[in-house]
């Protein structure tokens, strides 16, 4: 129970630190969606010859007429109240629009990550133990090539050679075959909903149109991963305890996976978190390749039409996604190294 209460106390300190930085990104991102370029009530007013007073009408409705201070301090209060506004492209309030598209980036990105994790890992770890080796080197050109070239040209590539070419991956064009049928929606994760109710081959039906974009985004989340984990293991081999756990007769296996990986764990449980944060607001690239049904497509689609609420919605969505992993982070590095203290 103590510990419980610790941790609880842990978490609501964060919080309340994080407020004042979710309030900055609010105002910041509310003036920048004003200085950008662009009308709303241009662009969506009825058709390419509305009157001057039909886009004044519409302007007095989205309140785009007041100073801008009576706006911001309209805005925070929504915001405040769990109000974030109106999208004008969908015609439906801003909350309820990620609420739905969450779940699909969400599962992108996790799945993403456990590619990205499940190769990073071992390969950090192999050129680690073999430092200056040919494989060391492969490894790191691996990691090079990742970050040199962009998801939307790796993603392309990838259509290319297993859709085109090979003709073994479904048609890029969202997070279902259009002849597949949905499943109920329980939890917007469409693995696990196919899961729950039995339907095995909308389950495969699914993870078929999952694997291009979430490879795709792997490749480019490989790099860091992997540099991390081989940089962090060569410190940690180089350790005494390492070299006093090999000289007692341990095995191996034991001194690399027991004592120097979970040692080695703390930065790359780091990386991880950053990486995740990253990934989750930046795969808006993968998501316009692939047709898929995101937060990030949404709100790309938003800027490009000056539509304000789906952007700043977006961005403290974002604020809000990042401060949770840093607080899970922390967590997580109790767990991996008890020498952390829950204070």
């Amino acid at each position: 129970m103590r510990a419980l209460r610790a941790v609880g106390r842990r978490v609501g300190r964060r919080l309340v630190a994080s407020a004042p930085a979710l309030l900055g990104v609010v105002v910041f991102t509310f003036l920048l969606m004003r200085v950008l370029p662009g009308d709303p009530a241009v662009f969506f007013a009825s058709g390419p010859n509305a009157g001057q007073e039909e886009i004044d009408e519409l302007r007095r409705v989205l309140g785009l007429d007041r100073p801008i201070p009576v706006q911001l301090a309209h805005y925070l209060y929504d915001v405040g109240t769990g109000n974030l506004g109106r999208s004008l492209t969908t015609g439906q309030p801003v909350l309820r629009d990620l609420t739905e598209r969450l779940p699909a980036s969400l599962e992108l990105t996790v799945t993403a990550l456990i590619l990205a994790l499940g190769l990073a890992l071992p390969l950090g770890i192999l050129a680690a133990l073999r430092p200056g080796s040919l494989l060391d080197h492969g490894v790191r050109l691996v990691c090079s090539l990742g970050v040199c070239v962009p998801t939307f040209v790796s993603g392309l590539l990838l259509i290319y050679v297993f859709y085109v070419v090979l003709g073994i991956a479904p048609d890029p064009t969202g997070r279902l075959d259009i002849f597949a049928a949905s499943p109920p929606d329980i939890t917007g994760f469409l693995l696990v909903d196919f899961l729950l109710v039995g339907d095995m081959e909308g389950w495969r039906a699914a993870a078929a149109q999952l694997v291009l974009p979430a490879a795709t985004m792997a490749l480019f989340t490989l790099a860091p991963l992997a540099r991390m984990t081989r940089a962090s293991m060569l410190a940690v081999l180089g350790s005494d305890f390492v070299r006093t756990a090999k000289s007692i007769g341990l095995g191996r296996g034991r001194v690399v996976l027991v004592y120097a990986l979970r040692n080695a764990l703390l930065p790359v449980i780091t990386i991880t978190g950053i990486v995740f944060s990253t990934m989750l607001g930046a795969n808006v690239l993968v998501e316009k390749v692939f047709s898929w049904p995101g937060v990030g497509s949404y709100a790309l689609d938003a800027l490009l039409g000056s539509d304000y609420a789906p952007v700043q919605g977006f961005v403290l969505l974002m604020a809000s996604a990042f401060v949770i992993v840093n607080l899970v982070i922390d967590t997580l590095y109790g767990i991996a190294d008890p020498r952390v203290s829950i204070e």
